[in-house]
C-alpha cells in the first residue's frame, strides 16, 4: 500500500514538472495564462478612464436674451458636468466652435424662452453634442436634465406662493427631492460597473482557452512540442491533479493582478475582504480548468481554441448577467447560464469586491461553484481517460521512427 501511495505521489511530481516544461516550450500557452491576464484588463480599463468626465466646454447660442435664459446658462456652468466657454452669435459660429474641437457641445435657447416660462407655458431649449465620446454626451445629458429639475421645482414654488401666499412656509424647492446613492459605484461611472464581472470573465476565459491549446498542442505533434505521451504517468488523476497544480501554480500572480491590483491601480470599488476572495475564486478556477480539460476532446489544433474563443467569449458575457439581467432571461438561457463557472464568479465577485459581502453572504454562488468543478473535473477525467490518452498514445507511435533493420554479416 505504501509502495502505491509513493508510486502516485511520484507520478505526480512528475507530471507537475512535465507540465512546466511542456508549458513553458510552447508561446501559445503562455500567451493565454501569463499576457492576456495581465494585458487586457488593462487595455479594457483604460478604454473607459476616466470613468466621468468634467468641465465638458459647451458654446451657447442664445436668442432670447433674458433674465430665465441667462439663469439657465448659469446653472449649466455651475454643474460638474459643463464648463460654459462663452455665446456664439449664430449657429454657424458655434458649429465651427465644434468642428475645430473648442467645444464639445452647444446649447441654443431660442426667442421667447424666458415669455413662455412667464406664462406658465412649457419651454424648451435644444441641447447640441459631439458624439465621439459617449461619456461627453452622458455628463451635458445628466446637467441639463439636473438643471431643468431644479428649474421646474423654483418655478413651481413660485406658482404655489402666488395661488396661496402662505404656501412658502409649506413648500419651498424641490417638492420632491431625489437622493441617488449608487451603492458600490459612487460616480455612476461605467468602467466601476462592467470591469469587475470582465475581470473574472477575463480569468474564466484565460484558463478554459490556455488547457484547451494544451491539448491541441499535444494533438498536432506530440514529441515536437516536448511531449511524450507513450511514457505517461501511470494515474490519468495524478496527471490531470499534476497539471492542474502546474496551471494553478503559473496563474496565482495572474489571479492577483487581475482581482486586487487592477482595481487598485483603477480605483474600482474594493470594498472585500482579498483573502475571501481569493478562496471564492479557487472553485471557479478547478471549474475552468475541468471544463478545459473536457474541450481537449475536440480542440484538434491550437486554431480550434480561437473559434472557440470568438464564440464563447460573447456568449459568456450575456449570460454572466452583466449586461442582461438573469431574472429577464428565458428560462432556456438561465439554465444554460448556470453551467458557466463564470456566471457564479461574475455574480459573487461583485457582491463581494463591488458591495462588500462576505463569503459567507455568496454561499449559494461559492456551493454552485464547486458543484460544477466536481462535475466538469469528472466529466475532464472521463474524456482523458477514455478518449483523449488512447487517442494521443496511437499518434505518438506513428511518428516515432521505426527500428532500423539488422544488416546481414
Amino acid at each position: 500500500m505504501w509502495k502505491y501511495i509513493k508510486s502516485l505521489f511520484r507520478d505526480l511530481v512528475d507530471e507537475y514538472f512535465n507540465e512546466f516544461r511542456f508549458v513553458f516550450h510552447d508561446g501559445g500557452i503562455v500567451l493565454f495564462f501569463c499576457f492576456l491576464p495581465l494585458a487586457y484588463p488593462i487595455i479594457y480599463s483604460l478604454i473607459y478612464n476616466p470613468e466621468v468626465v468634467r468641465d465638458v466646454r459647451m458654446v451657447v447660442v442664445d436668442h432670447d436674451r433674458t433674465a430665465a435664459s441667462r439663469e439657465l446658462v448659469r446653472k449649466l456652468d455651475a454643474t460638474q458636468e459643463v464648463w460654459v466657454t462663452g455665446y456664439a452669435a449664430e449657429m454657424g459660429e458655434a458649429r465651427h466652435a465644434m468642428n475645430s474641437h473648442e467645444c464639445y457641445g452647444i446649447l441654443e435657447i431660442p426667442a421667447g424662452f424666458g415669455r413662455r416660462i412667464g406664462r406658465g407655458e412649457q419651454a424648451k431649449a435644444v441641447l447640441y453634442a459631439e458624439m465621439s465620446l459617449l461619456l461627453r454626451y452622458r455628463g451635458f445629458l445628466v446637467a441639463a436634465t439636473n438643471v431643468a429639475q431644479d428649474m421646474g421645482s423654483e418655478i413651481l414654488a413660485q406658482k404655489i406662493d402666488l395661488t396661496l401666499p402662505l404656501a412658502a412656509t409649506i413648500s419651498t424647492g424641490d417638492p420632491l427631492p431625489i437622493n441617488n446613492v449608487s451603492m458600490g459605484n459612487i460616480e455612476n461611472g461605467f468602467d466601476s460597473f462592467v470591469m469587475p464581472g470582465v475581470i473574472v470573465l477575463i480569468l474564466h476565459q484565460c484558463i478554459i482557452l490556455a488547457s484547451g491549446m494544451a491539448g491541441g498542442a499535444r494533438r498536432e505533434n506530440p514529441l515536437l512540442t516536448g511531449y511524450n505521451p507513450t511514457r505517461p504517468a501511470k494515474s490519468v488523476a495524478m496527471s490531470m491533479l499534476g497539471e492542474m497544480l502546474c496551471y494553478i501554480t503559473i496563474l496565482i500572480v495572474p489571479i492577483m493582478f487581475l482581482l486586487h491590483y487592477v482595481p487598485l491601480i483603477f480605483s474600482f470599488p474594493m470594498a472585500g475582504n482579498p483573502v475571501e476572495i481569493f478562496c471564492f475564486i479557487m472553485p471557479m478556477v478547478l471549474a475552468c480548468l475541468g471544463l478545459g480539460f473536457c474541450f481537449q476532446g475536440i480542440v484538434w489544433e491550437r486554431e480550434t481554441v480561437f473559434v472557440l474563443w470568438v464564440v464563447t467569449s460573447v456568449a459568456f458575457l450575456f449570460l454572466s448577467g452583466l449586461t442582461w439581467p438573469r431574472y429577464a432571461m428565458p428560462e432556456v438561457w438561465k439554465l444554460l447560464s448556470d453551467i458557466i463557472p463564470g456566471t457564479w464568479g461574475v455574480e459573487g465577485f461583485i457582491k463581494m469586491n463591488t458591495n462588500g459581502s462576505s463569503l459567507a453572504q455568496v454561499r449559494p454562488e461559492y456551493i454552485n461553484l464547486w458543484i460544477l468543478a466536481g462535475v466538469y473535473l469528472v466529466l475532464g477525467y472521463c474524456v482523458r481517460r477514455w478518449y483523449v490518452r488512447p487517442k494521443l498514445w496511437r499518434k505518438a507511435r506513428a511518428l516515432q521512427p521505426a527500428p532500423a533493420e539488422q544488416q546481414p554479416d
